[in-house]
């Protein structure tokens, strides 16, 4: 996000009560949200809450405590400087007495090394049941793979994601890096700091690093895809010579508007932190900022509205030309993750092979499929799985993928009700224990290249 864009207002009643309806008497279970990526926000719930032309006043309308949250350090660039002022019934100081570590269950933390009888190689998972079990955020996220370290605040976790009970009176922030999270099976509700966020499948969620929250449930167990980005946040990709549109165009973007909690129950705070757990016992909720103004903060972006760019003659373009949002590292050009997807669009080049190439590749490719059938992989890749293709390790389309497309008449062919997406890094991703050992690791997946024939002919330069 930058901070040069237009401050943005969006006043009014929308405050948040302990129940499930506002003060002003509307339901708080249909958020609101203000539209612009790395806008500078500023949003009330009680008139006059925010002040005016000063960030912290001597005091306070309605008592409140003025707060900072700092997604950068106070000296970064002006277009990378990142902070939030939080109008709140407590400071956050009082949110937090004694933490205790507790276990951490299935979540990993880079370079949180685990030895695992996995050989490398290319990699695919069907997709995991949701389990029976009870579940929230925290105790259903199971990482699959980890890569870089977060203690240099470079590189991601990879984890897959189960609900199947809402978090009552629980909360939790990362102090690791941010959470992206995909929708797949069902809805999902944030409550925030800063406000409220729903998503469903074809949309994603992104709690930047510290933001508190807790997660339910809408329309019964869920499941869902987590990035952990353990580097810079994530921003759009520059578009270069596309110019000025197409891609994930900032106006999709969507803030929640302020909305607080008030009550005196006690509460539980999780926190992440060092690839440790912990928690704290809170007399009364942590989501009670009653407004704030700023440019960090938790959103939401459905996929369905990105703008594919492709080829309009020949050729099959970079998967780069799907990036919808980018997470930098200090060297131009390499990602410390990208998030690209592939979505629904039109194949019209002419005399081309139309899916992805056979190809090494210096970054690794973690892939889950949301809904519908990806081209590359149409058997064995299906909504809910996710596969790995590591780094410089080959992969590329399978025996039937590439029969297929190496014979078929080409015609334009739109790719309908498909949407699958990449978290792609520029480090090794390492299998957890966890993964390794699961129902659903198809020992076969290498396999679905042993059809691939020797074409070659040198009496017979013709392409039979």
């Amino acid at each position: 996000m930058t901070s040069d864009t237009p401050l943005i207002h969006a006043k009014g009643d929308n405050a948040q009560s302990s129940g499930a309806t506002s003060r002003s008497g509307r339901s708080a279970d249909k958020p609101e949200y203000m539209s612009g990526f790395g806008n500078s926000f500023e949003t009330e719930a009680l008139p006059g809450a925010l002040p005016i032309g000063r960030n912290s006043p001597q005091k306070c309308n309605y008592g409140l405590y003025a707060e900072q949250l700092s997604g950068s350090p106070f000296t970064a660039p002006q277009s990378t400087n990142q902070r939030s002022w939080l109008y709140r019934i407590r400071p956050t100081v009082r949110h937090a007495a004694r933490f205790t570590r507790i276990d951490r269950g299935n979540i990993r933390t880079a370079p949180d090394r685990e030895d695992s009888d996995l050989p490398i190689g290319p990699m695919r998972w069907g997709p995991a049941p949701i389990p029976k079990a009870k579940l929230n955020f925290l105790t259903g996220m199971h990482t699959v793979t980890i890569a870089g370290d977060s203690e240099s605040m470079a590189g991601l976790a990879a984890h897959l994601l189960f609900v199947t009970e809402s978090m009552k009176d629980e909360h939790l922030f990362n102090a690791d890096g941010e959470y992206l999270i995909v929708a797949q099976e069902n809805r999902l509700r944030f409550r925030t700091e800063f406000g409220t966020i729903d998503i469903e499948p074809g949309e994603i969620c992104i709690i930047p690093r510290g933001v508190i929250f807790r997660v339910e449930l809408i329309d019964g167990p869920a499941r869902a895809y987590v990035c952990e980005n353990y580097g810079g946040g994530f921003r759009l990709p520059d578009r270069g010579p596309i110019g000025a549109n197409c891609l994930a165009n900032p106006r999709d973007f969507l803030a929640p508007v302020a909305a607080y909690e008030d009550n005196e129950r006690p509460h539980t705070l999780y926190v992440k932190w060092g690839g440790e757990l912990f928690k704290t016992e809170v007399p009364h909720s942590p989501l009670d900022v009653v407004a704030w103004h700023g440019n960090y903060y938790p959103y939401k972006y459905d996929l369905r509205h990105f703008s594919p760019v492709g080829a309009v003659l020949f050729d099959h373009p970079d998967p780069s030309i799907f990036t919808v949002m980018t997470s930098p590292s200090e060297t131009p050009g390499t990602a410390n993750i990208d998030f690209v997807i592939f979505p629904e669009r039109w194949g019209v080049a002419e005399n081309t092979f139309r899916p992805p190439w056979y190809h090494r590749n210096i970054m690794s490719e973690f892939m889950g499929l949301v809904y519908g059938v990806y081209d590359a992989k149409p058997e064995g890749f299906v909504p809910g799985g996710m596969s790995l293709h590591n780094t410089m390790l080959p992969h590329g389309p399978d025996t039937e993928a590439f029969e297929h497309n190496s014979n078929v008449e080409l015609k334009p062919v739109k790719l309908s009700n498909t949407l699958a997406f990449m978290f792609e890094t520029r480090f090794r991703q390492r299998v957890t224990k966890w993964a390794a050992g699961m129902d659903t690791l198809q020992d076969g997946y290498i396999d679905c290249w042993a059809g691939l024939k020797k074409h070659f002919d040198p009496k017979n330069k013709e392409p039979k």
